[in-house]
């Protein structure tokens, strides 16, 4: 009897470098398999933008396997009860899957081990990261806390091999149960069809993620370095949601940066500054796994007894950008058309929400968790923890970013602001970061919420509080 194996795909939705596939299809016949389980997430259940973008992958996905012959089995439920009969209905002898670091993600991932090894074979791999959270510690046996020589030590450590080739020779099964639709799980915004401006800047899939990282290589990465902090040098990678979702494993990124450099001798120090954000997403799954509390409890404890405000009237402002802080606006308008924004707006923008307007991170977590095509839960968790200074490595408190200033600094013309803010466009360069200090309020645009100067002194004030608490 010919082995038959169900891969369950999750964060890893590709044909190239995944090596639960390549694994089942050593074995024999294969059945791709993915289940939509909104239940075991709890508060973490898939965000509206998340969900624009896991249709079309899902959808990209089925067109690449059915090339191959192949379906793609789609269930929506709770896979501890889904599998057991799915095993019997194709007389599946084995399920492969590569592994997840999210709490939930453990806890179903362990439960349906438990069930189903006395019937079927269960194995898992390391599909979505160069080192497991488990392997890197530190002289005395811990885990890391301080990103630095966590880096140093993985450096140290490496051992990257290449990424592997699409399986060939794939057979399915012969019986397959029905599955779902996907067009039944609703998974597109509607009523109204708020994601066109994501239908203009993304390509979900395999295909698209090839595409932008070998656009990056081409036309990016030599001026990354240089260039990453500003919002209008289209310098990033745009790789995050791709990566979120696993349509490119960073091996597979790790392997054609390094093929770049080795081709072009000029690049070492871009290639070494983007393999170290590479590494800031591995050192954010190694904290989620050891400390899985992440998300929602502050690392520093002494946090617990921040005065955070909860303001309604303020969030909403934020969340529509409608601040009066120009590159706060800009940021936050970015996100709501794209569903990305720039790195450097997104640290302005937690920075402004948790220290000049003093709420929560949580609700910035929150806000992102549901509008980025990249939110991932450990790198949301441990930024937003980072920005608001109750995380591990986190920049300091009293670290107040100035939005004013930065947006001088990173974004000198005003094209940012202009591009996203258009009540905004026909200011000058040297007016248009902060209009009210020429007492000029453009029409349709908003005074600034609160004081700058005053906030950051309230919030240092508040610092000192539970600092001398603790």
């Amino acid at each position: 009897m010919t082995a038959c194996t169900i891969v369950w795909l999750r964060q890893d939705l590709r044909l190239v470098d995944n090596p639960a596939l390549h694994a089942a299809a050593v074995r024999g016949k294969v059945l791709p398999v993915y289940i939509l389980d909104d239940d075991s997430p709890g508060p973490w259940r898939m965000g509206g933008a998340q969900r624009w973008w896991l249709h079309h992958s899902l959808q990209s996905l089925a067109k690449a396997l059915a090339k191959k012959g192949m379906p793609l089995w789609l269930k929506k439920g709770d896979p501890r009860i889904i599998f057991p009969a799915l095993c019997q209905s194709v007389g599946a002898d084995a399920v492969y899957w590569n592994r997840r670091y999210t709490p939930w993600g453990i806890a179903v991932d362990k439960a349906l081990k438990e069930s189903l090894k006395e019937a079927v074979e269960v194995r898992s791999f390391n599909g979505s990261l160069l080192f497991e959270p488990w392997e890197v510690k530190t002289g005395e046996g811990n885990w890391f806390k301080v990103f630095t020589p966590y880096w140093k030590k993985c450096l140290a450590q490496v051992e990257i091999g290449d990424s592997l080739p699409v399986p060939g020779g794939l057979k399915s099964p012969e019986k397959i149960p029905e599955g779902d639709r996907l067009e039944d799980w609703h998974l597109l915004p509607t009523k109204p069809d708020w994601a066109g401006g994501f239908r203009e800047t993304w390509q979900p899939g395999e295909a698209g993620a090839g595409k932008q990282l070998e656009r990056f290589l081409v036309s990016r990465l030599s001026y990354y370095a240089d260039k990453r902090d500003v919002p209008v040098a289209d310098a990033t990678s745009g790789l995050s949601p791709f990566l979120h979702v696993g349509e490119v494993s960073p091996r597979q990124i790790w392997c054609a940066v390094h093929m770049a450099a080795a081709q072009e001798g000029h690049l070492e120090k871009p290639v070494q500054k983007f393999l170290s954000e590479l590494g800031w997403r591995e050192f954010s799954y190694h904290l989620l796994y050891h400390f899985p509390e992440l998300p929602e409890l502050s690392f520093r404890r002494e946090f617990n007894a921040f005065p955070w405000e909860q303001n309604d009237r303020y969030l909403l402002a934020w969340q529509k950008g409608q601040t009066g802080i120009p590159i706060v606006d800009a940021g936050m308008r970015e996100l709501w058309h794209t569903g990305v924004m720039h790195n450097r707006a997104r640290m302005l923008a937690a920075s402004f929400l948790t220290k000049n307007l003093l709420i929560h991170w949580r609700e910035g977590a929150d806000w992102f968790w549901d509008t980025l095509v990249d939110a991932d839960l450990a790198n949301n968790s441990a930024s937003w923890q980072w920005v608001a200074g109750s995380g591990v490595d986190a920049a300091p408190y009293f670290r107040i970013f100035n939005p004013v200033l930065q947006s001088r600094k990173f974004d000198p013309e005003g094209e940012y602001i202009r591009r996203w803010v258009p009540e905004l466009a026909a200011l000058d360069k040297d007016t248009i970061h902060a209009p009210w200090e020429k007492k000029i309020r453009p029409k349709g645009y908003p005074e600034p919420l609160v004081d700058l100067y005053a906030t950051r002194d309230r919030a240092l004030q508040a610092y000192q509080q539970i600092k001398k608490r603790g």
